[in-house]
């Protein structure tokens, strides 16, 4: 199961180091990670390039092991305040956009992506901020389950535009889509569930992984932009998610009550 651990954080690793690149690469919030600043906010490129510094330095943080809880902490808090300021209040005013929807969700399942990547390493904080913070580690699986069911709604409120991204040379484009609603469902509920959250993360990171290769590779190689990148790296993120919820679950099952 270590290599599971592993793997799940490699791909939130590279999500968030890729995400970072395109902050720089773009000078602007172009992720979802960040929502864009307000146009009354001077220097925005500026401040695009010290959020994917942060980025940067928690993938790094990550792959190295060197202060990992820490600035997994610290980027799950930098995001959800982002969120709670100049996402949350447009949300909330226009909650009939699909839009608004899918990008507070996925600003809210990165804030889970760091929760659960902090609580598979060893604790190494002191500070009382930090200690704080760690209380918000198991809320990492609630975030994915969340977004798993919020994105199977869109699925069926918008079930005509989503049949419209799945490749061509596969048939029955709307029933994929309704079955893929009925899934993201069936594996948000079984994460939730003791005795269904390992055999449900690992068959839910199998069904993301699988929209990566079949789904988010293509369009990302055919379509040249920030939007398809990021959906590509925020799938494998989910992906490694699901496979720390997996581990945890099997860690819980095999330990004495």
């Amino acid at each position: 199961m270590k290599e599971f651990a592993l793997i799940g954080q490699l791909f939130i690793a590279l999500a968030l180091f890729v995400f970072g690149i395109q902050h720089f690469a773009y000078l602007n919030f172009v992720t979802r990670a960040f929502p864009p600043l307000p146009l009354w906010i001077p220097a925005s490129g500026v401040f695009a390039c010290i959020f994917g510094a942060l980025l940067c330095l928690t993938s790094l943080a990550i792959v190295s092991r060197y202060k990992t809880r820490v600035f997994t902490l610290l980027l799950a808090s930098a995001i959800f305040i982002m969120f709670a300021i100049f996402l949350l209040p447009s949300l909330l005013v226009n909650l009939k956009n699909g839009f608004l929807w899918t990008n507070s969700g996925k600003a809210l399942v990165l804030v889970g992506a760091n929760l659960l990547v902090a609580g598979s390493v060893a604790g190494e904080t002191s500070n009382s901020l930090l200690k704080f913070l760690e209380r918000f580690i198991p809320l990492g699986k609630y975030l994915l389950a969340g977004f798993f069911i919020l994105a199977a709604i869109l699925h069926f409120i918008y079930a005509e535009f989503v049949a419209t991204l799945i490749p061509a040379w596969i048939p029955a484009h709307l029933f994929w889509t309704y079955f893929a609603a009925i899934a993201l469902i069936a594996g948000a509920i079984g994460m939730l569930v003791p005795k269904t959250a390992k055999l449900a993360a690992a068959l839910s990171a199998l069904m993301v992984f699988l929209w990566v290769i079949l789904l988010h590779i293509p369009r990302a190689w055919t379509i040249h932009d920030a939007n398809e990148t990021t959906s590509l790296f925020e799938a494998l993120a989910m992906c490694g998610m699901a496979l720390l919820i997996m581990v945890k679950a099997a860690e819980s099952r095999n330990t004495p009550q």
